[in-house]
């Protein structure tokens, strides 16, 4: 049986967190794993053990196995949001576990905290943020002063800050984000010309490229809806970020 994942809006400035979502697994399966811009703080409830931990920015789609009586729950932040002292550019592709107390209590930052619930997520965020944990940077995109144009970074510096800060170029960025567009808009029933001249595609081929590669299926699987589970596909704003 397929995962089906339940998510929501949060009350958090979307500039910190974009998502709340969580699933059950019930029997053991795989699942695949789209390419992401954001990272994620993920909590597994099973047999009465907690596991928590950071699933960074994914560069290509992946293909892991689930263990079957799991509760899941995830915090997808916002792009450009960072948990100090875990450099997005660190955990690409990687995943950091965090220390869990006898108690239930999950070590972050060398401080113990309550789990949070589907629920009460907003309440864990603010407490990490109130501490210091938990900081929106800027990425360097910033206008130089009109007056004085050579005041502002330079291109490469602009450059150098975003990679060090998301993880990823600006290019990495740009196409993980339209390939998990086009995925949704396939899902959501459009033929691959739409796409294709809706996000700018060269052609068939390079979609479908680019949908092996981030997401992990093709086109006709996407519109078919006859795919293995995967992570949901969802866009809540028009910027950088999936």
């Amino acid at each position: 049986m397929a995962l089906r994942f339940e998510h929501r809006d949060t009350e958090i400035d979307v500039s910190l967190v974009d998502r709340v979502w969580r699933t059950r697994s019930d029997t053991e399966e795989t699942m695949t794993s789209a390419a992401r811009t954001c990272w994620h703080l993920i909590f597994a409830r099973a047999r009465g053990r907690l596991l928590a931990g950071l699933r960074g920015p994914e560069t290509r789609a992946t293909t892991a196995p689930v263990p079957p009586g799991t509760e899941f729950l995830g915090v997808r932040f916002a792009f450009g949001a960072v948990l100090r002292p875990h450099r997005a550019a660190s955990v690409v592709d990687g995943y950091v576990p965090f220390p869990v107390t006898e108690s239930g209590r999950i070590i972050i930052g060398g401080t113990g905290w309550e789990a949070p619930t589907f629920e009460n997520v907003e309440q864990f965020v603010r407490r990490l943020q109130d501490a210091g944990l938990l900081v929106r940077s800027r990425l360097g995109d910033e206008e130089p002063v009109a007056e004085h144009p050579e005041a502002g970074p330079t291109e490469r510096t602009r450059q150098r800050r975003y990679r060090a800060l998301t993880g990823l170029s600006r290019t990495t960025v740009g196409q993980i984000d339209r390939a998990n567009a086009a995925a949704t808009l396939l899902r959501d029933g459009r033929d691959w010309r739409t796409v294709v001249d809706t996000l700018g595609y060269f052609d068939q081929a390079h979609l479908g490229h680019a949908l092996r590669r981030y997401v992990g299926h093709t086109a006709r699987e996407l519109r078919a809806g006859h795919v293995a589970s995967m992570s949901f596909l969802y866009k809540t704003h028009p910027g950088p970020g999936s």
